[in-house]
């Protein structure tokens, strides 16, 4: 017979406790009294790990619905988690992107589509060093403010008119839209017939452009094998007046108004240093778990533990070295470019081919150390009941996203190998 795995961990008096607070403390909070010197004295990586019974018991719930529930998100909120990248001055917390990076590993230990709209709605927020104080505080004021978008859409376009931008396009992959109320939309600058605008560098101009939810067309289309409750689903605009105030261009020095060292990084690089952050703690819940089953599981036609098998152990210490090396590769890169930006100097080329080198190299370990755990669990780790398959599904559905691909190895070997990338590095 297959044995069964050990059920969920329940909740402990404190973690119920501290959980419930939250949850109840964001309804109490408003725009001027949600300040990030109020959560200070708790790390926000303890943060996240407080969290983690309420959102490893949601976790069912989150992949039925497909999105947070509500509770959940008012516990994120109520911790701060979707403020750590937010400017200061907006009651953010700027955290170095190495104490972000942890906070969502721990989070994806209990559910990576959790995590993921942590990162996703994080990075977003990272708009607000680019925009009008006004504006910013606009979008970000409020104590469950979140901001979503996806990649740029192949048919979104935005046309410089007086005052603003008229914008037509449609995006995917908006993470995290279901519990937004503002969409951003990445768009390519064309002339009024048509033609691509060109910036100072000689590439095609881009602007973002941010609306409210209700003034665009959602479109559930989020019916996938992994990451289901992250709700990422497309939206369409058409023809829509942007007033110029409510956009700005990405990693752009004329429009960044915020000098801390945090906006010297690129959404880009803190997206993916996040999802390998995701994909980290996917990993480790999944080895822990194989290694809290082989201490117990006798398999069919065996008569010792799992733990007792040689190929197992010697398995569990391989998964063990590339979780560890691979972890430690990503936080040294960030901790050594923090270094750099707080020092107010830019990042080189090597730097930046280091950061894209080790967030991919992350999560493509991560992955390994998954499919390896999950073959070790034998028949158990096809149950439904167990959290096995969800994880194996949600590990695939990261290497799915851009950060992943294998490109981001090319770029990295252009650079280590001196052929001119700069281009392909953002």
């Amino acid at each position: 017979m297959l044995e069964s795995l050990p059920r969920k961990v329940d909740f402990d008096q404190r973690g119920t406790s501290w959980c419930r607070f939250l949850a109840a403390s964001i309804s109490e909070m408003n725009a001027p009294t949600l300040k990030a010197h109020a959560l200070a004295d708790i790390d926000p990586i303890e943060r996240a790990r407080q969290l983690r019974p309420m959102i490893e018991a949601a976790a069912p719930a989150i992949e039925q619905s497909r999105s947070l529930p509500q509770e959940l998100r008012a516990a994120l909120h109520g911790a701060g988690l979707f403020r750590l990248l937010l400017p200061r001055k907006f009651n953010g917390e700027e955290v170095e992107p190495a104490t972000f990076v942890a906070a969502v590993e721990e989070i994806a230990k209990s559910d990576a589509s959790t995590a993921w709209c942590v990162a996703q709605g994080s990075g977003c927020s990272m708009a607000a060093a680019y925009l009008e104080p006004d504006v910013a505080r606009e979008v970000f004021g409020s104590a469950d403010a979140v901001l979503a978008w996806g990649p740029v859409g192949p048919n979104a376009r935005a046309t410089a008119v007086e005052g603003g931008y008229r914008v037509t396009g449609t995006w995917l992959y908006a993470s995290g839209s279901r519990h937004s109320e503002w969409l951003g939309g990445h768009s390519p600058l064309v002339e009024a017939k048509g033609e691509h605008c060109l910036g100072p560098d000689g590439k095609p101009a881009e602007r973002t452009v941010l609306f409210r939810k209700r003034d665009a067309v959602v479109e559930d289309v989020w019916q996938v094998m992994g990451l289901k409750g992250t709700g990422s689903d497309t939206y369409t605009v058409t023809d829509m007046f942007i007033p110029a105030r409510y956009s700005f261009t990405r990693e752009s020095a004329d429009d960044r108004r915020e000098n801390g060292p945090l906006y010297r990084f690129t959404t880009y690089q803190i997206y993916g240093a996040s999802f390998a952050g995701v994909a980290l703690g996917i990993a480790r819940a999944t080895l822990d778990a194989i290694i809290q089953v082989a201490s117990t599981k006798i398999p069919m036609l065996a008569s010792k533990p799992l733990r007792e098998n040689a190929v197992v152990q010697s398995q569990v210490a391989m998964a063990e070295a590339k979780w560890q090396s691979s972890r430690a590769f990503l936080m040294q890169t960030l901790e050594q470019m923090w270094l750099t930006a707080s020092r107010g100097e830019s990042f080189s080329m090597q730097q930046r081919a280091a950061l894209r080198l080790a967030a991919v190299h992350a999560i493509h370990q991560s992955k390994e150390v998954v499919g390896t755990a999950y073959h070790l669990a034998g028949g158990s780790a096809i149950f439904e009941s167990q959290a096995f398959e969800r994880r194996l599904r949600d590990i695939h559905a990261v290497t799915q996203q851009v950060q992943s691909q294998f490109s981001n190895f090319e770029v990295a070997g252009q650079v280590l190998l001196g052929l001119p990338s700069a281009s392909k590095l953002i």
